[in-house]
């Protein structure tokens, strides 16, 4: 709720910081376990969340079980960085005939899907309008069909029409099996188009920075043993004082 919540705030909301640390040991052995920093508008959205917890672990509504199922794919994209096209096609290939296999040939994803109580799944009620609220009868789709893809932009909205081509199959459907052509396939023929294949597989994104973290940007080439290397430094650190020490007709 955090990125939306903070739009409502008012600007002179009473906003303190806080810090939660655990450490383990003492002295110089002493690690930090956990060292989280927060304020009164993240719990705020904690309270919020709280109440969709208590929801879902009272009743087990599908919306409760979707917003969870929601709240965990955002963080996993988020979380998810592919430096390269090739990466991505190498992973989505594998998966493609994991989910294939797994679902076509053994009944083993479908029966964990359905028997297992957690919100590792998004459902979709097909009989909403005759049931509302209480509709019982789900389309489902794994997390995993939406976090391993999800790099890739056309893959939200083309969400409901996958769901909607799922749900008129009587038997489960690998989302994979769809997913996978789209990511690939549409960005190749983009690339072909414009002949620009080789760039497309050539091109690697720079690793993500975290804000206020430091970065090297340049490397410095140095080679020789450590002991010319220090040897090096050190004159280069006593340079400074041996020109302050040379009169003005000296130099």
């Amino acid at each position: 709720f955090s990125p939306m919540m903070n739009r409502f705030f008012p600007a002179n909301f009473p906003n303190k910081q806080y810090q939660l640390l655990f450490t383990q040991g003492s002295g110089e052995s002493k690690e930090e376990i956990v060292n989280y920093e927060f304020d009164t508008k993240d719990l705020v959205c904690l309270a919020l969340s709280s109440v969709v917890g208590v929801w879902y672990l009272l009743r087990k509504h599908w919306i409760a079980n979707n917003l969870f199922g929601l709240a965990f794919s955002l963080n996993g994209v988020e979380l998810l960085h592919l430096n390269n096209v090739s990466t991505g096609c190498i992973l989505l290939g594998g998966l493609f005939i994991y989910d294939v296999f797994w679902v076509f040939g053994t009944n083993v994803m479908v029966t964990v899907a359905k028997s297992f109580e957690a919100p590792i799944k998004l459902v979709f009620p097909q009989d909403l309008l005759e049931k509302g609220l209480d509709a019982d009868n789900f389309a489902m789709l794994g997390l995993g069909d939406i976090v391993i893809p999800g790099k890739d932009k056309r893959v939200g909205t083309g969400l409901g029409s996958l769901v909607e081509f799922n749900s008129c199959f009587p038997s489960s459907q690998p989302a994979l099996l769809y997913l996978v052509p789209a990511c690939i396939g549409f960005p190749l023929l983009v690339a072909l188009a414009k002949g620009e294949v080789t760039e497309m597989f050539s091109y690697e994104s720079s690793a993500e920075i975290l804000p206020h973290t430091p970065r090297l940007t340049h490397f410095p080439t140095v080679s020789g043993s450590p002991a010319s290397l220090a040897d090096s430094m050190q004159q280069k650190l006593s340079c400074p004082r041996r020109r302050r020490q040379q009169s003005p007709s000296a130099m």
